[in-house]
């Protein structure tokens, strides 16, 4: 049983390096399809709402990164 576990596991790491950044892309995802629909009026705001948080995401996943480097 250990051996399958050890291929998900690889399988898992082939599409995902860094968990917490593909969580936080996941809770992004769902918060501008399930709540922004409730909150703004317009549909016009998804596309550069989804942008800019995902631009944040990826920003601040960079810089974590670059100071686990300088360390």
């Amino acid at each position: 049983m250990r051996w399958l576990r050890s291929i998900a596991r690889e399988v898992f790491g082939l599409f995902v390096d860094d968990g917490s950044f593909a969580v936080a892309i996941v809770i992004w995802l769902l918060l501008v399809v399930i709540l922004l629909p409730r909150v703004v009026a317009s549909a016009s705001w998804a596309a550069p709402a989804l942008f800019a948080g995902l631009g944040v995401i990826l920003a601040q996943s960079v810089l974590r990164y670059a100071r686990k480097r300088r360390e």
